[in-house]
């Protein structure tokens, strides 16, 4: 029996040894014949498992003599994209492969590369799989390809057009001013340090977004509900839970955002069993959250049957009056001659909520994340902010915000150093570092980089590394570092190089193949025809392509309107508490506030460059950037300091 039992386990060693490195070779002869520059490693860096046992295996394999690793080195490193980015690519080549047993990875930075990449769906679709956990509450646009991912795509881009685009910006400025109002402080002076500004940005992008995607209107502490507002709508705008609930929709959706990884990832029946208080709260917000989408989805509906569409934004109202909203009970549209014309694209119960949750995920933690680290960005670079002020008073001056024309201001704001400091935090720390890609599983797939063709294998994993393409030198206006020993301010946050109106040299060429099927949605720019333009490819922090986030637009409305309310009448400060007191900082002549505020910023940025990224780049732990709001004319260092 126990020899049975050891041959057994013997065939199955060698049939595993067997697998693997057959599996290898057949990897390495395919990398070969691509013609791009190849590196062997024994586990692929986007293998799950790898990547969990990451600092043991990793050790062990640089156990093997240096040339085996010494090129590679950096990008055994979970977070190399961010801690990396280019200096890797200048060192290896702009586009690699990475080659293991079970997978060739294709990583590039070279923007005549992703530009093709990303014009060409087909030929490079996305890799549903590595999505697939995004689909456990519906399927949706982001976990589906192919004929499915056209409907859904059609549908839901229905919703972000110029006209819903003005109502967000209207809404992120009514957000942005309770915001306001909550760092003010009740004396509503201000100068007080606050920690929270990451969780605070946070929950302004969870105010906004839930206006966006379910027509509510979230209120921040000390504001009243409109008496004559809808009670179905105004039991969720408070802190207490309704009935049927444990939780308040706010703190149900903001608890599901917070453990969302461990809910998409472990399985619900471990939860239930794992005496950990963190998986008892998960489950609870997560059951909440879901109760929630489920009772709008029963409200909307009886609005359609009834009649009562709604005129203000409300994207989970727009896809249910696309599935329930003048569809035939069969089904089947009829014509005009009484025939039965073809069957209307309609979405299911749970591919609805599915579209609305990953507009929440999508929607929320990204933007908030750019927010965050551009006001992070313009309290560390004083001269910056003041630039941008500068630009406000010229544009807005002492208007009020709730006056502002979305029409006449928006394209002046997005030209401006307000635009030019989101596409900087989005150029330096966009959410996604890394977009994957996969290459058609039916064949190889050329590309041309530089007039040189190479030949991606089919099946081929791709990783466009967006941060590396945004920090490399060759598409960018630069100027010797004015914050280290550099040789170029590449990695330093300065959006005036935006402001820069000399096109770009490298012209972008056209790519043969390309998608040309309109699919909806917003089409323009992601950068004002008024601020400097790089090469397509070379600034994708939303991807491009059909494939772009179908939010973009909006995003950038709520990021623009959100600096435009701060920056007018206040100014952002770094909080120099750990150094020095109020009392001291008082008594400090110009000099020595000047080395004090060094500091600060030299502590801001070292925070900064250990953000993670996991699903979002953001800053993980206990990591922060103590701040204080000051209205203009009371600032004690940002109204002076150059650098």
């Amino acid at each position: 029996m126990l020899s049975t039992i050891l041959l057994l386990l013997g065939v199955a060693v060698l049939y595993c040894s067997f697998n693997i490195i057959s599996g290898l070779r057949v990897n390495i002869a395919a990398a070969k014949r691509s013609g791009l520059p190849y590196f062997v490693i024994p586990i692929s860096p986007w293998n799950r498992i790898g990547q969990i046992f990451n600092k043991i295996w990793v050790p062990l394999f640089k156990k093997l003599p240096r040339k085996y690793w010494q090129d590679i080195e950096f990008i055994l490193n979970t977070n190399w994209q961010y801690q990396e980015n280019h200096k890797v690519f200048a060192r290896l080549s702009d586009a690699f492969l990475i080659v293991s047993p079970g997978r060739i990875i294709c990583f590039t930075e070279n923007a005549e590369a992703l530009h093709q990449i990303t014009s060409k769906r087909e030929a490079f679709p996305k890799p549903t799989e590595a999505y697939a956990i995004l689909g456990q509450y519906g399927q949706n646009v982001v976990t589906l390809e192919g004929a499915q991912w056209r409907m859904h795509r059609k549908i839901t881009s229905a919703s972000f057009n110029e006209k819903n685009a003005s109502l967000v910006f209207k809404e992120s400025i009514s957000q942005t001013l309770g915001l306001i109002n909550m760092w003010l402080g009740p004396d509503g002076l201000g100068n007080k340090t606050f920690k929270t500004i990451e969780q605070d940005t946070a929950s302004l992008m969870l105010n906004i977004i839930a206006n966006i995607g379910f027509g509510l209107k979230i209120l921040w502490p000390g504001q009243e509900f409109p008496a004559d507002a809808d009670p179905r709508l105004a039991k969720y705008a408070t802190q207490e839970a309704p009935e049927g609930h444990t939780m308040s929709f706010v703190n149900a959706l903001a608890r599901t955002l917070d453990y969302l990884i461990l809910l998409l990832v472990v399985p619900k029946w471990m939860l239930r069993i794992v005496p950990s208080k963190r998986a008892k709260v998960a489950l609870e917000a997560e059951s909440n959250f879901v109760g929630y989408l489920n009772e709008f989805l029963q409200d909307k509906i009886e609005d359609v049957r009834k009649g009562n569409n709604s005129e203000g934004l409300d994207i989970m109202g727009a896809l249910v009056r696309t599935s329930y909203g003048d569809q035939p009970e069969n089904g089947s549209a009829t014509t005009g001659s009484g025939k039965k014309g073809p069957q209307i694209a309609r979405l299911s119960d749970s591919e609805i909520i599915g579209n609305a949750f990953i507009n929440i995920v999508a929607g929320h933690e990204s933007t908030a994340n750019v927010l965050h680290f551009a006001i992070v960005e313009l309290a560390t670079n004083p001269a910056s902010q003041r630039r941008l002020q500068q630009d406000l008073d010229n544009i807005l001056g002492d208007a009020d915000p709730n006056t502002w024309d979305y029409d006449a201001k928006m394209n002046l704001l997005l030209g401006s150093m307000v635009g030019a400091s989101i596409n900087e935090t989005l150029r330096l720390v966009p959410p996604v570092v890394d977009i994957p890609k996969m290459v058609s599983p039916n064949q190889d797939q050329p590309i041309t980089i530089e007039g040189q063709k190479y030949l991606l294998p089919r099946k081929a994993t791709i990783g466009m590394v967006a941060i590396a393409s945004q920090r490399n030198p060759r598409y960018w206006p630069t100027k010797p570092s004015k914050i280290s020993d550099a040789e170029t301010d590449i990695d330093d946050f300065v959006p005036e190089r935006w402001l820069q109106t000399e096109s770009t040299k490298n012209e972008t060429t056209k790519v043969e193949g390309a998608d040309t099927e309109d699919l909806g949605g917003y089409s323009g720019s992601d950068t004002s025809a008024q601020l400097y333009r790089p090469p397509r490819g070379a600034f994708i922090p939303f991807s491009d392509g059909a494939r772009a986030c179908l939010g973009r637009r909006m995003a950038i409305v709520e990021l623009v309107s959100a600096l435009a309310v701060v920056f007018q009448k206040h100014s952002i400060e770094l909080a120099v508490d750990e150094w020095a007191n109020d009392e001291q900082v008082n008594g400090m002549s110009k000099d020595e506030k000047a080395k004090l505020y060094r500091m600060a910023q030299q502590s801001s940025r070292t925070t900064v460059k250990g953000a993670t990224s996991v699903i979002t780049l953001k800053l993980h732990g206990n990591q922060y950037v103590p701040v204080r709001m000051v209205r203009r004319g009371e600032e004690r260092f940002v109204n002076w300091i150059d650098s």
